[in-house]
């Protein structure tokens, strides 16, 4: 057997010359953003708890409507906060350095096979999800249009039915046009 024959395809044992090297190190540069996103879910769990402890202080006196705009609220805040973590953990893995969880019992089952499309796809399902949330509180409170204090217009409903459609055919797209740049039989 040769030297050649018992190096890994995969991974080159040489080093990499000063710019490339340079070029790759600076991936590094992403990871305060997702520090800073990390910090960002810190807030969502904050939110959500003052929201619950609201739900739960004023629950004698919460409406059923109201309730369901609370619950709805709760829903979003946990909807956003799972959109963070694909964002830090699938954006991390993807761009950065690889987290080695393989061996770990609480790996994310699609973390497995994570790359910069698949990231996208969960992506833009988590934000229709959003805003579907988002659709329906808007739905509910509609029984409040044109009562004084209402801050929901015809229009307003409308262009969110109309960016929520558009969303999905945002998403749908870039489903398509994933599945188009797959090799033949290697479609997810």
């Amino acid at each position: 057997m040769t030297a050649d024959a018992n190096l890994d395809p995969i991974r080159d044992p040489r080093p990499l010359r000063p710019i490339p090297r340079f070029i790759f190190a600076s991936r590094w540069l992403q990871l305060p953003l997702y520090v800073g996103l990390i910090v960002a879910q810190c807030v969502y769990v904050w939110l959500f708890l003052k929201e619950l402890v609201h739900l739960v202080a004023e629950s004698p006196s919460v409406t059923e409507q109201q309730a369901m705009l609370i619950v709805l609220g709760l829903i979003d805040v946990v909807m956003i906060s799972n959109l963070l973590i694909m964002v830090i953990v699938g954006g991390y893995e993807t761009f950065v350095s690889r987290m080695e969880l393989n061996r770990h019992p609480d790996q994310p089952e699609w973390l497995s096979h994570v790359n910069a499309s698949v990231l996208k796809i969960k992506l833009a399902m988590a934000i229709i999800g959003i805003s579907s949330i988002h659709l329906l509180r808007t739905f509910i409170e509609a029984g409040q249009l044109g009562r004084p204090g209402s801050t929901l217009t015809e229009a307003g409903v409308m262009w969110q039915s109309i960016i929520h459609g558009l969303f999905i055919l945002s998403a749908v797209g870039i489903a398509y046009v994933d599945r188009l740049s797959q090799p033949a039989g290697k479609h997810h």
